[in-house]
């Protein structure tokens, strides 16, 4: 064979080697797992199968990054990751990946079942809230196929009443490059940060952001734009998560952290102003508003009975923060079915109540308070016995019938069912737990400190700690 037929001859395996590999990345499968905090628009998914142990299968170290806490108080160092910071697990054919928002300033994607980086995507400040996965179906190109909605705190360096906090994202999943940024303006709140997920339905992003704005987007990047020297998203409808009695009230502490979820065609979104708002999609208008009053930081879950579960932070309220569970298809002032108070236990900036969503199964439902109560109730069944005060002291409710309570470890965490198991965050470890018909049993506990909410997938379970390493634990 002459030198000219040899060069013929490896040219051709070389382009049969390149549309081999053309070919295997147009043909790859991607499922995305959980596409939001919580699972989905329900907020109430958190995997499909839980181990029995929490042995360390391995950890990756995502480090600490800088935050400006106000002009007085200065800068603090964050460690890890934290509130409400739940992985995202996406399969890509038969491999599975994390995406997960980390005090170090950065999203990063890991590989689920080596802890290797893939990529990272550097913010201006620490990301603490869960981002959002959206599948652009029409997308003109790859890069913008699978696309990550993504909020962090305002910036390093910013304050309030910096001229542009993009403090909101949207981050290629292919490659991690950026697709757009958010300004979030200023209004009466007194934060410009972003911890809330988006909910996607169909082709439209709707989310609270931090400055109590309930903020409705296109996030096809192909309709952004230049604004303030930014590539922006097209902004489709704001509606305001407060009034003007609670810019008083609250000393403008109107922070909406929560993520929205869906029954029908209504999104529900708790407010840091004491509300749960409801979000009519056929008229884009707020027409449903039930007040507490108090701080809510927790997201509104769904039940299977097609209502709502909502924690309440004891903030700026007379009586004991809890849980409510709300019916939306009744006038606000009729909606409630039952409420359970949990006893005032300042620990860090928390006064008590509940910080963190309740985790919901068919019967059962979870949560833990500041106080560390772990407590479980069957949602669909009346205690008969109790009437409770509400957390304003002015209306008594009926309570639910507690399945299990136990003192653990104060938590802004969500505990998770997944089947007949419940994994349970806290301040101080990580529990597992199996539920039977007349038994709740502690099965292990893993030492270290969470903010987090974990998920659980094929007997392992994903969480980041606030001592700087995202875990796989397992059997």
């Amino acid at each position: 064979m002459n030198i000219s037929s040899l060069k013929t001859k490896l040219c051709t395996i070389l382009i049969l080697v390149i549309s081999l590999n053309i070919v295997g990345q147009v043909e790859k499968k991607i499922n995305i797992i959980n596409s939001t905090f919580l699972g989905g628009e329900g907020r109430n998914y958190y995997g499909n199968a839980a181990p029995d142990k929490l042995n360390i299968k391995w950890k990756y170290h995502i480090g600490k990054g800088r935050t400006t806490i106000s002009r007085k108080i200065g800068e603090r160092e964050w460690t890890g990751a934290g509130w409400t910071g739940q992985p995202l697990l996406v399969k890509e054919n038969d491999s599975l990946f994390i995406i997960q928002g980390c005090y170090d300033h950065h999203l990063k994607k890991i590989n689920a079942e080596s802890g290797e980086l893939v990529w990272q995507y550097k913010f201006d400040d620490v990301i603490k809230g869960t981002g959002t996965i959206w599948h652009y179906k029409d997308a003109p190109n790859k890069e913008q196929e699978y696309i990550i909605f993504q909020g962090s705190r305002l910036g390093l360096g910013n304050f309030i009443d910096s001229k542009y906090v993009p403090s909101y994202r949207a981050v290629s999943y292919l490659n991690g490059h950026e697709l757009w940024r958010f300004n979030v303006k200023k209004t009466h709140s007194y934060s410009r940060d972003v911890d809330g997920s988006a909910l996607m339905v169909n082709d439209t992003l709707y989310i609270g952001l931090e400055n109590g704005l309930f903020t409705v987007l296109d996030p096809k990047p192909e309709a952004a734009k230049i604004k303030n020297g930014m590539f922006q998203p097209k902004i489709l409808q704001e509606s305001y998560l407060y009034n003007q009695q609670d810019i008083i009230a609250h000393k403008n502490n109107l922070v909406t952290e929560s993520s929205p979820s869906r029954i029908g065609n209504h999104l529900y979104i708790a407010s840091g102003s004491g509300h749960i708002y409801g979000y009519n999609l056929d008229s884009d208008s707020i027409d449903w508003d039930f007040h507490i009053g108090s701080d809510i930081d927790g997201s509104a879950v769904v039940t299977n009975d097609s209502c709502l579960i909502v924690t309440v932070e004891k903030q700026y309220i007379n009586g004991e923060g809890g849980v409510f569970k709300l019916n939306p298809r009744k006038k606000p002032e009729k909606s409630v079915i039952w409420y359970f108070p949990v006893e005032g236990s300042k620990i860090k900036r928390w006064e008590g109540g509940v910080i963190g969503s309740v985790g919901v199964r068919e019967d059962l439902t979870a949560f833990v308070g500041v106080n560390g109560e772990l407590s479980i109730v069957e949602h669909n069944k009346i205690d008969e016995k109790k009437i409770v005060e509400g957390p304003n002291k002015i209306y008594n409710y009926r309570a639910p019938k507690l399945y299990y309570s136990e003192a653990i470890n104060p938590s802004v965490s969500t505990p998770i069912f997944v089947k007949n198991k419940l994994i349970v965050a806290g301040l101080h470890s990580l529990r597992l737990y199996e539920i039977s018909d007349d038994s709740v049993k502690l099965l292990d506990e893993f030492i270290a400190g969470f903010e987090t909410t974990p998920f659980v997938y094929n007997d392992k379970i994903y969480i980041a700690s606030t001592n700087g390493n995202l875990y796989c634990l397992g059997n």
